[in-house]
């Protein structure tokens, strides 16, 4: 269902241009809104990094206004705002696996097997740091290494605090660079 309605989208969708054309001054909101979801709530199709990247062109050339006759986008308001919804795109998928993890923890299945889950505790104790910050820059691994973070119970205050790092590297990071190459 979900790729019929990306196929119906065509390929256009992809285009941050397109975004900025259908939503005009929405766009930054519903950019957030969509860096929340990619962070959190499993759609690793979304785009993300491209609309970081195309918010921070957009902000320097002056075409988004987040207040209708304002004089565009504050880039530090953005860049919050940005990072903001990354962290809580990530808190949310930790919590979603931390809630599932324990049923899935306690059964030993044939595909999900409890020394699976001892093996990827072992891993965010080695490094969780690391793949937290690292992973948000890969699309695939950016949305689902929050819910793997809650499934082996990884504490939360570390768990937090190296979400927020990523985060901000990542959000702030590509719109930077977005806007200083506008």
């Amino acid at each position: 269902m979900i790729l019929d309605v990306i196929h119906l989208m065509g390929a256009s969708w992809m285009d941050p241009q397109w975004w900025l054309d259908h939503f005009g001054q929405q766009f930054f909101w519903v950019s957030a809104g969509i860096i929340f979801a990619e962070c959190g709530l499993f759609f690793p199709f979304l785009p993300g990094d491209t609309l970081l990247f195309a918010l921070g062109l957009f902000i320097s050339g002056g075409k988004l206004d987040v207040v209708p006759g304002g004089h565009g986008v504050d880039l530090v308001a953005a860049l919050v705002i940005l990072s903001i919804a990354a962290f809580l795109g990530n808190v949310v998928g930790y919590e979603i696996g931390r809630k599932l993890g324990p049923p899935l923890f306690e059964r030993d299945g044939r595909i999900l097997k409890k020394k699976y889950f001892d093996q990827t505790t072992a891993f965010f104790d080695k490094h969780g740091n690391k793949a937290l910050v690292i992973g948000r820059f890969v699309p695939i691994v950016r949305t689902f290494i929050t819910v793997v973070a809650g499934v082996s119970r990884m504490e939360r205050r570390r768990f937090f605090t190296w979400s927020a790092v990523g985060a901000v590297l990542w959000a702030a990071g590509l719109t930077l660079l977005g806007y200083f190459l506008g």
